[in-house]
């Protein structure tokens, strides 16, 4: 049973040497919060026909609470070369329980246009790229269907400005 204790950590020993070849790590300059954190990418794939690369990102920072994106978003465009740091798209990080640590996902895109055509439009309009809303808002339109339903015939189209 030793033997076979001895052989798997052996065996996981050799996983974790490839898999931190796969992986990219860069240590960061102090960040604006004032403490430093250290980047590193996990399963990386060239996704050609969505015209992007794809990867889990693990963040260390120690002393802090939290990275924010921005600032994840400009290290990783100069480790990766990026022209456009708004290509890059940063979502679902979760911190780990005792802090220090952060997972979350990365998208970098081609050109803006590919991002525009694949990515959903609610993290278009949180990067700032996608358009704004337009027309009434959930409470207004919660108001006039209300005060419609306390009147009776053509002051419907009065009180709902156009509408019956």
């Amino acid at each position: 049973s030793s033997r076979a204790i001895l052989a798997q950590a052996l065996v996981s020993r050799a996983v974790l040497a490839a898999t931190r070849e796969d992986c990219c790590e860069q240590r960061a300059t102090p960040s604006i919060m004032g403490g430093e954190f250290t980047i590193r990418t996990r399963k990386f794939k060239q996704n050609p026909l969505l015209g992007r690369k794809q990867f889990v990102l693990d963040v260390i920072h120690p002393g802090l609470g939290n990275v924010s994106k921005k600032d994840l978003g400009t290290k990783l465009a100069s480790m990766y070369k990026v022209h456009d740091a708004q290509c890059i798209q940063l979502f679902g990080f979760k911190t780990a329980f005792g802090g220090g640590r952060s997972t979350g996902f990365g998208l970098i895109y081609e050109n803006l246009d590919k991002m525009k055509k694949f990515e959903p439009k609610y993290r278009l309009k949180r990067a700032g790229v996608g358009g704004e809303k337009t027309g009434m808002g959930r409470r207004a339109k919660k108001d006039t269907k209300n005060r419609r339903k306390k009147v009776r015939g053509k002051e419907k189209s009065k009180c709902s400005g156009g509408k019956k």
